[in-house]
């Protein structure tokens, strides 16, 4: 319990970076938004006044150009200059927003920036360098609106005003109306009737109205509300970022909350399965990491039971099969005291070395599964001729039963007859499956094989009374027999084909058993891909 709790520590810990990191971020986020909500602040204002000078401009030549530069200057307090595009060094977004005629605002220190607009389709640029922004852009807006204006009737203001606003992009409210329905003061209205320019005080009390009269006209030229920006306040981060904080938090808590729940439990299933409860399991339904832990750890559960019974099946097995030749020793050693001839003691003999002979290949074949059931042997694969296996297992088994013919069956071979596989395993795999098919065969076995590109196929086949189909499943068990006393007889052990299954195991194979179709007993196949992963 205290490891998991060092683990969950460790967890909260590390939330608890995050969390941090998380309340940096934003505040650095925040910063980021007021710079860009600044940025279109700029170029929102700036936008629909330098675009009426820059389309000005281009209606002009050079001296009218010089003139309108210095009227400019005059009204606006700032420099104005006209220079080459290439002049300037500009990103691709710049250039594009210069290119569909919009302005560009780059800001040279806390309170100054520099305006940039195209002149038209020309490859000139109007650039005035604004240190703050001031009443005075809004009386230039104002005389450069009322120079457009004043060209046209009184009635036909209003339109030419609207279609102004919207080719120039302003980002202010711009508009025309009678002096008594702007709502100002008696001061202010004589100031705008003596051709002044009046700043008032928006209706919210956060903005500001600039008021022009038009000359020869009972209108008045309005521009507002004009708001200043207001950052987000710091103040509002600090409760966005706890806001989130307590979120996050929340959120976490209850996930790890979970987390710890499942791990807690695994750790009592650990703790059940260490004190002998092997059936202990514990939920795995969900996909998550835990959840595939929890199946991972219900596997190795399964599998421990697995082979731990298989151990206590294969102690009981053992105990079983070594009373036998140990019980004929005793028996034999007890004649031999009693023979009274030397015929008779060489009887005795012959047959206490016959037990001797059937503990070592017992003990031999224990060795070789248990070496099998530990884990993967260091395999060497390397190319196998399948002919001159079969070749070399028919020569060495073939001798041992005069009663039983042992042929080679057909055999299909695709590229060659070489399969990849360790050549000592096998050989005393399929040397397995003979011996046993042998003991089992009326008058014939019937080796054969088939090759494909991917996979290959080795067939053991034999005229016996075959294996009924509800064993074919537990035949590869250690020590199953179906006939207890003829196995025993006939020299086996039950071990034989649990070898064979575990060597086709660890070549990524197959062993199985059905009904020989040519011979009418047992056909044991063995499957395994042609080519071996690399190890």
């Amino acid at each position: 319990m205290n490891l998991n709790r060092s683990i969950f520590l460790r967890i909260y810990g590390g939330m608890l970076g995050v969390l941090v990191l998380v309340a940096l971020l934003g505040a650095l986020s925040l910063h980021l938004v007021n710079e860009v909500r600044a940025a279109q602040h700029r170029e929102r204002l700036a936008q629909g006044t330098f675009s009426l000078m820059a389309d000005n401009l281009a209606q002009q030549n050079d001296t009218e150009r010089k003139r309108s530069l210095l009227i400019w200057e005059r009204l606006l307090g700032v420099p104005l200059v006209l220079q080459p595009i290439t002049a300037r060094t500009l990103d691709g977004g710049q250039r594009a927003r210069l290119q569909r005629g919009l302005v560009v605002v780059e800001k040279t220190g806390p309170h100054a920036a520099q305006v940039l607009r195209r002149v038209g389709q020309e490859e000139w640029l109007l650039v005035a360098q604004v240190k703050q922004v001031s009443e005075q852009l809004a009386r230039a807006t104002l005389y450069l609106l009322a120079d457009e204006l004043v060209r046209y009737p009184v009635t036909e203001q209003p339109q030419r005003l609207a279609d102004i606003t919207r080719s120039k992009g302003f980002g202010f409210g711009v508009a025309l109306q009678r002096i008594e329905r702007a709502g100002l003061d008696d001061d202010q209205r004589r100031r705008v009737e003596e051709g002044d320019t009046v700043m008032a005080l928006g209706r919210d009390g956060d903005s500001i109205r600039v008021f022009a009269g038009l000359p020869g006209s009972p209108l008045v030229l309005e521009i507002g509300p004009l708001y200043q920006l207001n950052p987000y306040p710091p103040q509002l981060l600090v409760l966005i970022a706890c806001l989130g904080l307590c979120l996050i938090g929340l959120v976490v808590y209850l996930l790890v909350r979970q987390l710890e729940r499942r791990v807690s439990g695994m750790e009592v299933a650990a703790t059940r399965i260490a004190q002998g409860s092997l059936d202990t399991r514990v939920p795995a339904g969900d996909a998550d990491s835990v959840g595939r832990l929890a199946a991972a750890f219900n596997g190795m559960a399964e599998h421990l039971q697995r082979s731990l019974s298989m151990q206590r099946e294969l102690v009981r097995a053992v105990s079983h099969e070594l009373r036998t030749p140990v019980a004929r020793l005793r028996f034999g050693l007890e004649m031999l005291e009693s023979a009274s001839t030397e015929q008779a003691r060489a009887k005795h003999l012959a047959g206490m070395d016959g037990d001797i002979q059937d503990l070592d290949k017992l003990v031999d074949e224990m060795l070789t599964y248990a070496r099998l059931e530990q884990g993967a042997p260091a395999l060497k694969f390397q190319r196998v001729d399948l002919d001159a296996l079969l070749g070399r297992v028919i020569q060495e088994l073939a001798p041992l039963n005069s009663k039983v013919r042992l042929v080679r069956g057909e055999c299909q071979g695709h590229d060659g007859a070489w399969v990849e596989a360790e050549p000592r395993y096998l050989h005393r795999a399929l040397q397995n499956l003979v011996s046993n098919a042998l003991r089992h065969a009326a008058s014939e076995v019937r080796l054969s094989y088939q090759l494909g590109q991917q996979r290959c196929r080795i067939d053991v086949q034999d005229d016996g009374p075959g294996i009924p189909e509800g064993f074919w499943d537990r035949i590869f068990t250690p020590f199953t027999r179906l006939d207890d006393s003829r196995t025993r007889a006939s020299g086996g052990h039950g071990l034989g084909l649990s070898i064979v299954r575990r060597i086709i195991y660890w070549h990524a194979g197959r062993a199985t058993v059905g009904r020989s179709e040519a011979l009418g007993g047992a056909c044991f196949s063995l499957t395994w891909p042609r080519e071996q992963a690399a190890q």
